[in-house]
């Protein structure tokens, strides 16, 4: 029977437990808990047209860090298995910072515009939730760890159709440096970038230089200062890489409001797939 696209559905993808004895019925209890465990802890929910709420978990997480990462879903809502389709990981700020309070997840970017307003995209869109980090600007700026957001794409990839030539890569304030550094790590795996209001280390700019990356910082930023980007652009475009930078001139921290609402934003990244 064929399924509708806008009809909600759950992907289900369980291990099966092989029994060398014949089981007591404790052993059998203890066997259906942790079957049990592992469903629910590999599933993904998808909900055409809408974001879902899902729980990611981590492979051998670090000491100190959390053993799921939250995450919402969202999938375009002609959506069907076997049609492979763009998708793009969205890295938020620190505010929206938690442990599965999705709402606070969907405040700004991508999430707030599928949620507030309706807005349909044409990717499927991944946006984690990070755990809230220290106070100190180390903590901030390298909260979003790459081991994990890698993980997170496996999985994803892995259980829906994703166009993997097309898998693009965003990010605003926080979640800005967390894109620089994730881009820094796996040029490969991503067909272009937006980074804003970030920053990263200008000694990773040959490896940026093989990503197509367009960021964005307000002129009058007091929270990272405009001078992140500059730097970044300006150590990419001397490694001969393919880069620019939209500087609003009044704009303060919030650069992101405008950029995510530009529809050129989007069209760029469509423009742009993975040959590498």
């Amino acid at each position: 029977m064929k399924r509708s696209p806008h009809a909600s559905f759950v992907l289900i993808f369980a291990s099966t437990i092989v029994a060398m004895n014949c089981p007591s019925s404790n052993d059998l209890s203890a066997q259906d808990s942790a079957s049990s465990d592992v469903e629910s802890a590999s599933q993904i929910q998808v909900e055409p047209g809408q974001q879902s709420e899902n729980f990611f978990v981590i492979p051998e997480p670090a000491e100190g860090r959390p053993e799921k990462l939250p995450f919402l879903l969202y999938t375009p809502s002609n959506y069907q298995a076997g049609q492979k389709v763009p998708m793009l990981l969205f890295l938020h700020g620190l505010g929206e910072s938690g442990d599965g309070n999705f709402k606070q997840l969907a405040v700004h970017g991508p999430p707030k515009r599928v949620a507030k307003e309706g807005k349909e995209f044409p990717f499927v869109i991944v946006s984690p939730q990070s755990p809230k980090p220290g106070k100190d600007r180390a903590d901030v700026v390298e909260s979003w760890k790459v081991d994990e957001l890698m993980a997170l794409l496996d999985h994803v990839e892995e259980h829906l159709s994703i166009d993997t030539s097309r898998v693009y890569l965003s990010g605003l304030s926080m979640g800005g440096f967390g894109t620089w550094r994730l881009a820094a790590n796996h040029p490969e795996r991503f067909a272009a970038a937006i980074p804003i209001c970030g920053g990263g280390k200008t000694e990773w700019a040959d490896q940026l230089a093989t990503l197509p990356i367009w960021a964005f910082h307000g002129g009058k930023d007091f929270v990272v200062e405009l001078k992140e980007s500059e730097e970044m652009v300006a150590a990419i475009q001397r490694a001969g890489g393919d880069v620019k930078l939209t500087i609003y001139p009044e704009a303060g921290h919030d650069s992101w409001t405008e950029t995510y609402a530009n529809p050129e934003v989007y069209a760029w990244l469509l423009r742009h797939q993975n040959e590498k």
